[in-house]
């Protein structure tokens, strides 16, 4: 993956639009990011994490992003966008995002939030264009952690190279190096393995604990059924050896049932045989007794039938009388049928003749009807006078409606005068309401473009007096760092001076007897020089050379920050000029009070305009409805007087057909009552006379009757007739003496019967008790061998659910012996894990094994041969094993911890542990190549050698056309590292700085 360019806008510190060009940039290998604190270094990495994940790294993510990602400084009307343009897997794409807006509406007041957007563009070498791939962010970010073959935390941890998170790590317990290399090597299939193992295991061990619960269970039942007869196994669900213990028991317990069965058919044969021989003797003494009681109970029931042979023959002469008055039933049932028929026809005339006038009242059936005709025909012609009564109240109605028209039309002609009489103070009034803002408006524009110039000359001015002071404050150090540079160059030229004097000294402690002079060439040396005191050598002078390279380095910083200053100090002074802080400040202060002034005049143009608009609206509205109500007006005249004839008429003709009565309704009503009094009358006087005559033939039909059938009188007749029920409940009488008496014959002349009657008693109750006790023993008998046979079936039965039972159990036990071997040895727990390492754990220790291999190549050049990172699998606390991380110190030949080494030592172990597990990730991500590698801080700590050790390391990623951002605030890295990146910190935000290795 290569960085092309990157384009922010207003995003974090930068207010306004900022570019890198990052193949300028990386032309030299090396560029340096730098800036002072706070100015918006990480903001720039953070762009480049937004652009590929729309996500910032670390703890800056979170909900609500788009919101805290804008810039403080930006426009209103400018929106949030981060474009970036890289290579990855050999494609040149552009991504361009923007998050969630908050922006002011375009029409109305308040603000509105506008969606997150994203672009995936793609250029294509042929066409030499660009060509749009997806707008959508799901899409965008598969397709991007697709090509790069990581996730996000994968990027932040290998292409931003985070250096305090790696001299945590570095120093860090086993369990924070799992989890940050949990997050990055993605070992969740591992831990998902242990946890499935886990699962399995305990899904097994259940299955397994309840098939033996099962088993148990059938154990238990299998005592209950076999009684005393069956131990159980004293095993609990699980263990082994169970389900031979309960199948030897239940083999057992079958042939002990077996052998109580055939003792039970025994018993039970026996007493079935006594039963037998008591039941016939039974059976006789029963027959006899049933004899003996049926022929004295024949005796007794003869005996009740002579007592009632006179009832017997009164009650057959009772029911010959009945079947004579039979024949006479149906005239009676004429009789008094016509009589009550013809009360009821005597008793509706009486009421209908109640409600005729006197006069009708004793009038015959054919004068009422006459009468009622009379009157449907007068209610007939009252229909005309029915329609003209209908209209009139319609035109009266109508009338009414014109009168309250009239009356709505005059209230809206005198409401639009009097609104119409103030209309030009109104109009006047609202009209220089607008002028006044419309000249308010134009003030604020003019007051606007003065205004800023005058802003930015008061902050120039305000900076011109804080350089000034700055500007002397960095000229006094700058002598004092001169002078100091000065005294150390002195003092190291004395004491080389001083060297030189005694060098003849220093030569000739090393000169031997034998072995020639460096200077002269002699063998002999009979007087050699003797070092005085105060002799200065090579370690001193050194010193003292270091000393004034520090001091004369102080003093070019001093100097460079006073051109700095004076510089700043200059352009300030351009802008604002000559004139006082103070003048400036109230001049802008009273622009800023005529501004707002007349902004808040302005504010209320659209409101006059608006007002001005409705009560113009309001004015045509208002003479439009003044003369619609006098057009109104004029044509309701003659609608008027049209009313009025035509009311006149129907009143007249209403007059005629009224009568005496209210209304034409009123006298219908009366009428259509008179007519059905009238009719109802005459129909009941035509029935009442109809139905006298039929009573009194059926009278005559009664007596004729009634003399044919052998009575005096028809009353003798009805007195001799039976009702059903009657005459059932006497016939019942009589069937039943007869079928007593041939009943009571019969059993007397039975020849059995009178045998037994002869014989002594039956001695029924020593039969039945003697039957009872052969019952009893049979029934006991029977139950015995039943339940020997349940016990039997129940055991055999039994016996088999628990044999199936075993054998299905059988390959769930190898399988819960064969999981929970596997679980305990992923979770550590086995005997056959010597390191009680997990799964993940194991993973998570090749890799870092991999990582601290990759790291030390890097840290032996870093640390000039000396160090070097070993992976240990030795548990540290009671933490887990397999994560340890120890470094070996070749001056010693020891090995110790990471956390002994110093802040330096620090920083160089950690960046040759990021750099190590970078490379590890890549390679696990699928050998994507990264040409692009941001380093973030911890240079400060590093002297000049180590230093260069470190950018000697860094400059060798270079090969293969690799770049390396270095992202740090040192002064010395300035002069090393030629393409820079600076960021500049303003009141207006922060905008980007960027010069070439050229």
């Amino acid at each position: 993956m290569r960085l092309h360019r990157l384009d922010i806008t207003a995003f974090g510190p930068f207010g306004a639009s900022q570019s890198v060009d990052f193949d300028d940039l990386s032309a030299a290998g090396l560029f340096l990011l730098h800036g002072p604190t706070g100015a918006g270094k990480t903001s720039v990495l953070d762009a480049v994490c937004y652009a590929l994940y729309g996500s910032v790294p670390g703890a800056r993510q979170g909900s609500g992003q788009g919101m805290t990602l804008r810039s403080d400084h930006a426009a209103p009307g400018t929106r949030t966008e981060v474009r970036l343009e890289l290579t990855v897997a050999g494609r040149r794409l552009e991504i361009t995002r923007q998050p969630p807006w908050e922006r002011l509406k375009l029409r109305g007041k308040g603000t509105t939030v506008d969606k997150a957007q994203t672009w995936l563009r793609e250029y294509d070498p042929t066409t030499r264009a660009w060509k749009d791939l997806s707008r959508s962010h799901q899409e965008i970010g598969e397709e991007i952690t697709q090509l790069l073959g990581m996730s996000r935390e994968q990027f932040c941890q290998v292409v931003l190279l985070p250096q305090g998170d790696f001299a945590r790590f570095l120093r860090a317990d086993a369990e924070a190096r799992g989890k940050l290399l949990g997050r990055l090597f993605d070992t969740r299939r591992f831990a998902e393995v242990e946890k499935r193992l886990a699962e399995r295991r305990r899904a097994t061990e259940a299955q397994v604990r309840e098939g033996d619960a099962a088993l148990l269970a059938d154990a238990h039942r299998m005592q209950q059924a076999a009684g005393d007869t069956m131990e159980l196994p004293e095993l609990a669900p699980g263990e082994p050896g169970l389900a031979e213990a309960v199948l030897e028991a239940a083999a057992v317990a079958r042939a002990t049932a077996r052998e109580l069965l055939t003792i039970a058919d025994r018993r039970l044969t026996a007493a079935e045989s006594a039963r037998a021989a008591t039941g016939r003797e039974l059976a006789d003494a029963r027959e006899l007794d049933r004899l003996q009681r049926r022929f004295a109970e024949a005796r007794e029931r003869a005996a009740r039938l002579a007592e009632r042979s006179d009832a017997h023959r009164a009650a057959q002469e009772r029911m010959e009388r009945a079947r004579k008055a039979e024949s006479v039933a149906p005239a009676l049932e004429l009789r008094d049928a016509a009589d009550s028929e013809h009360r009821r026809a005597a008793a509706a005339e009486a009421r209908a003749r109640a409600l005729l006038p006197q006069a009708l009242a004793d009038a015959g059936a054919a004068p009422l009807a006459a009468a009622a005709r009379r009157a449907a025909e007068e209610l007939g012609g009252l229909e005309s006078a029915r329609r003209a009564e209908r209209r009139l109240a319609a035109l009266v109605e109508e009338r009414a409606g014109l009168d309250r028209q009239e009356r709505a039309d005059e209230e809206v002609r005198q409401e639009a005068e009097t609104w119409l009489a103030d209309w030009e103070t109104v109009r006047t009034g609202l009209q220089s309401r607008v002028d006044s803002a419309q000249e308010a408006a134009t003030r604020a524009e003019q007051l606007a473009v003065q205004r800023d110039p005058a802003r930015r000359r008061l902050t120039a001015a305000r900076q011109r007096d804080r350089l000034t002071d700055d500007t002397e404050a960095a000229r006094q150090r700058a002598l004092a760092a001169a002078e100091d540079a000065v005294e150390a160059r002195a003092h190291w030229l004395d004491l080389k001076e001083q060297r030189l004097h005694g060098i003849a000294a220093e030569l000739a402690a090393n000169l031997t007897d034998g072995t020639p002079c460096a200077v002269c060439g002699a063998t002999q040396h009979p007087a050699p020089a003797r070092k005085t005191a105060g002799h200065v050598d090579r370690e001193a002078e050194e010193r003292a050379l270091t000393a004034y390279q520090t001091a004369d380095e102080l003093r070019a910083q001093a100097e460079r920050h006073l051109g700095t200053v004076r510089e700043a100090l200059a352009a300030a002074t351009a802008e604002a000029g000559d004139t006082p802080t103070a003048q400036l400040a109230e001049a802008a202060e009273e622009l800023d009070g005529a501004y707002t002034r007349a902004r808040a005049t302005a504010s209320g143009l659209h409101a006059a305009q608006e007002e001005l608009r409705r009560a113009e609206g309001e004015r045509e509205q208002r003479v439009a409805a003044q003369q619609q109500a006098a057009v109104r007006s004029a044509s309701r005249v003659a609608g008027r007087d049209r009313l009025e004839r035509e009311q006149a008429l129907l009143e007249e003709e209403l007059t005629l057909a009224r009568g005496t009565a209210e209304s034409v309704t009123a006298r219908a009503a009366q009428l259509e009552r008179r007519a059905a009094l009238l009719t109802d009358a005459a129909d009941t006087a035509r029935a009442a006379e109809d139905t006298a005559q039929r009573l009194k033939d059926a009278d005559a039909r009664l007596a004729d009757a009634a003399f044919r059938a052998g009575f005096d009188t028809p009353a003798d007749a009805a007195a001799a007739l039976l009702d059903d029920t009657a005459h059932r409940e006497l016939q019942r009488r009589l069937d039943a003496w007869q079928t007593e008496d041939a009943a009571v014959r019969a059993v007397l002349a039975e020849a059995d019967t009178a045998d037994a009657a002869r014989r002594p008693p039956a001695d029924l109750t020593a039969a039945e008790q003697a039957a009872a006790d052969a019952d009893r023993r049979l029934r006991e008998a029977s139950s015995a061998r039943d339940a020997a046979d349940r016990c039997r079936a129940e055991l055999d039965r039994l016996s088999a659910h628990a044999a199936t039972s075993v054998r299905r159990l059988a390959p769930l036990r190898e399988e819960y012996t064969r999981v929970a071997r596997l679980a305990s040895l992923a979770a550590g727990t086995s005997a056959d894990n010597e390191r009680r390492m997990r799964l993940e754990s194991y993973v998570l220790a090749a890799r870092l094994e991999q990582v601290a291999a990759a790291a030390t190549a890097r840290l032996l050049r870093m640390s000039a041969g000396r160090y070097t990172l070993v992976h240990s699998d030795d548990r540290s606390g009671r933490g887990r094993s397999g994560l340890g991380l120890h470094v070996v110190d070749a001056w010693t030949g020891r090995e110790r911890d990471t956390a002994t080494l110093s802040g330096g030592e620090t920083f160089f172990a950690s960046l040759a542990l990021a750099l190590g597990l970078a490379d590890v990730v890549t390679d696990e991500a699928g050998g994507v190549r990264l040409d692009t590698l941001f380093i973030d801080e911890g240079f400060g700590s590093l002297d000049d050698q180590t230093l260069d050790e470190v950018l000697d390391v860094l400059d060798a990623l270079r090969e293969r056309d690799r770049s390396v951002g270095i992202v740090s605030h040192v002064p010395d890295l300035r002069r090393r590292i030629h393409a820079q990146l600076e960021v500049v910190k303003g009141r207006s935000g922060s905008v980007l700085r960027q010069r070439g290795a050229g």
